[in-house]
């Protein structure tokens, strides 16, 4: 949500540029397509049998029989329920005892605390950059072991094992990725305003929401109530409107969020937040809908409440899981349109597993989630993209998925992350503080772009100073 100060040496620069070709798939997925090319990258990434001390077959483990372990992270929801299929097998496998414990959206207040306490998790999953730096500093993350390290190597590009490493130690694993450039639609609402194909360009995006508008379904569900969803929707803009070099800038604090670009991006975003007949709810309804709500009152209901959501491919386990909508029909995917005369973006995220307690457990866990096999068994739930580039993308349960993944992967380390993700967590990172709650004000009102400025290089200039 993440070039900068606070960056790794050598890190490679972080937004997903996925070559125009995976972008046109995707589009292709989202409007139908056949199910017979699995697109496979490598060994196949189905779960090994089961069994302590297994590695039949995939990767070896250790009989882990009488220890427990506790693994935080941010999920609820369907996305914790996939990912504790995936604490399941490796339970299976090694006989070990798992607990799952959530986090909140303040991940490093909940562990900084916890381990300050001296109670921290076994392994942690960090939702961004700066956090893992941060930890790293205060020396509070243990380095990989040799067995994780080698199913790093082995599965992962440069860029992504760069984004886990601190001052040149290895740190995480990014089990978990995100592209977070897409926006999901109703088929039906699309089918009934008469629109025969996805939006390319922002402004047909917004004529496409008229449209709809005027045939009687709210046009454009904002999960407002949550300060990250917005956070993720300037990134889109800024990205394909200023460029690259300047989103680079923004990310590290070289140009200030009172620059020229910034206000053209917000001006832009207001064109769509500004106007209430196109928002679910209006703007106050935006600002009290959170994202599992943004997702399930677009595809609940008939009519719907609204048509159109846009947040990452994480979306479909929602849909999956909350709707009776299914994936590839009632519930299509297109590219986050070009705006202006910028590419279309896409906007990459990531969770990356971390040790803090250095325990053969712990280095177990991190070495099956840099596998295929955990990667195989997270992705077959839905929901889920790995930059494992030695997963077999038949793993993946539908067309969207897989389209999404390979564009993914298929970027190898021409990539960015999300911009709020490179940020100190005070304003990238916090519920109710910095960049989030700055946002969620230019939401409720759109016209003060210029305030809206202000108090953004306010945060950031403080943040980054500390």
């Amino acid at each position: 949500m993440r070039t900068s100060s606070r960056r790794t040496r050598g890190t490679r620069r972080a937004v997903v540029a996925v070559v125009a070709a995976a972008a046109l798939a995707l589009t292709a997925a989202g409007c139908g397509g056949s199910d017979d090319d699995n697109g496979g990258t490598g060994d196949n990434g189905a779960a090994s049998p089961s069994g302590s001390g297994g590695g039949t077959g995939g990767v070896a483990l250790p009989d882990l029989k009488g220890q427990s372990l506790e693994v935080a992270a941010v999920w609820t929801g369907p996305e914790q329920k996939h990912f504790q299929k995936v604490l399941d097998e490796f339970g299976k496998r090694t006989g070990a005892k798992l607990k799952f414990v959530p986090t909140g959206d303040n991940v490093s207040t909940f562990l900084g605390t916890k381990i300050e306490g001296g109670q921290p998790p076994d392994v942690a999953f960090l939702p961004q950059v700066g956090v893992l730096r941060q930890f790293a500093q205060k020396g509070w993350l243990k380095p990989l072991g040799p067995e994780a390290q080698a199913q790093l190597d082995k599965n992962f590009t440069q860029g992504w094992k760069d984004l886990g490493a601190y001052e040149g130690k290895q740190y995480g694993v990014y089990a978990k990725a995100a592209n977070k450039s897409l926006v999901w639609y109703n088929t039906s609402a699309f089918d009934n305003a008469g629109i025969s194909g996805p939006p390319a360009t922002w402004d047909d995006f917004l004529k496409t929401a008229e449209t709809i508008f005027e045939s009687g379904t709210p046009p454009v569900s904002v999960g407002g109530g949550d300060g990250w969803t917005l956070t993720d929707w300037f990134e889109n803009i800024y990205l394909s409107q200023a460029g690259p070099e300047k989103y680079d800038q923004l990310a590290a604090h070289k140009i200030k969020w009172t620059d020229p670009s910034v206000k053209e991006a917000l001006t832009t975003l207001g064109g769509l937040f500004g106007k209430k007949d196109l928002i679910a709810g209006g703007q106050s309804g935006a600002l009290q809908t959170d994202f599992p709500t943004s997702v399930t009152q677009t595809f609940t209901g008939n009519p719907p409440k609204a048509a159109m959501v846009y947040e990452g491919d994480f979306v479909g386990a929602f849909i999956g899981d909350n709707t009776k909508a299914k994936v590839g029909e009632d519930a299509k995917v297109f590219p986050f349109p070009a705006v202006g005369s910028g590419k279309a973006p896409v906007v990459s995220g990531g969770d990356v597993g971390v040790v803090l307690k250095d325990s053969k457990g712990a280095q177990a866990l991190v070495t099956f989630l840099a596998s295929t096999d955990a990667a195989g068994v997270w992705a077959s739930s839905g929901g889920f993209v790995s930059p494992n580039k030695s997963l077999d993308l038949s793993v993946y349960p539908d067309e969207v998925s897989r389209s999404i993944a390979k564009g993914l992967v298929s970027a190898g380390d021409d990539f960015r992350f999300d911009m709020s993700d490179q940020a100190p967590a005070a304003f990238g990172g916090t519920a109710g503080k910095g960049e989030w709650k700055d946002l969620q004000d230019f939401l409720k009102n759109p016209s003060d772009v210029a305030g809206a400025q202000a108090r953004l290089e306010a945060d950031a200039a403080k943040a980054y100073a500390g």
